[in-house]
């Protein structure tokens, strides 16, 4: 890279960031902290209003109801999720953003294992009970597509307590990989004609014109 392209690579300066105040205003915040709970009590709430009911409710034209409390609380913990990533994806390589993502994954796991048998037990409803609450309602009718594509897994459908197995290793399994994966890419760092480049900088010269 001649100087000219050098002095080019460096004139950006400061470049934006992601501005993730629509989701929160700090991982500390009250709002943060209030939705999680938030989060946590309709996990709870969740389950003891549905687990084990699912075909009597589909039986009785009152499945959406459930479906309706599954898609808020999803909405919830995705906006928590997402907040989480975002900021460690901000710096990979700092250590308490990387500490917020792991607390806040470990949290949303634990919660989210009292809501694990939801899906299980809508592939345990008969196809012709759930067709003819199809019939019978609209609005469910509008989750058709959604059931097709859940009802694909019923055939690898494993027992309720290895399916809870599985779903509380994923912290500590390949999710925890990948976490190491993008930790160690985003700390390499590459001397450049005297300059210290890390990964996507060194790479991003491959697509120079000047090749000298």
């Amino acid at each position: 890279m001649t100087a000219s392209a050098q002095k080019g690579h460096n004139q950006f300066g400061n470049l934006p960031v992601w501005d993730l105040s629509d989701l929160y205003p700090a991982k500390d915040s009250p709002e943060f902290k209030a939705d999680l709970e938030q989060a946590k009590a309709d996990a709870a709430t969740f389950e003891a209003t549905y687990k084990g009911k699912l075909v009597e409710l589909t039986k009785a034209g009152q499945l959406v109801a459930a479906i309706k409390d599954s898609e808020k609380l999803g909405d919830l913990t995705g906006k928590i999720g997402s907040f989480s990533f975002l900021q460690y994806a901000q710096k990979s390589t700092d250590p308490d953003r990387a500490k917020f993502m792991g607390d806040t994954n470990e949290a949303l796991t634990n919660l989210s294992t009292k809501v694990l048998f939801f899906e299980l037990e809508l592939n345990r409803i008969e196809d012709a009970d759930l067709e003819a609450a199809f019939a019978a309602d609209a609005e469910l009718a509008r989750y058709r597509t959604w059931f097709a594509e859940l009802r694909k897994a019923k055939r690898y459908q494993l027992d309720d307590k290895l399916e809870e197995l599985f779903h509380d290793k994923s912290v500590t399994a390949y999710s925890a990989w990948n976490r190491l994966f993008d930790e160690t890419l985003s700390s390499l760092e590459f001397e450049v004609d005297g300059e210290t480049l890390n990964m996507e900088a060194t790479l991003h010269l491959l697509s120079e014109k000047d090749e000298t």
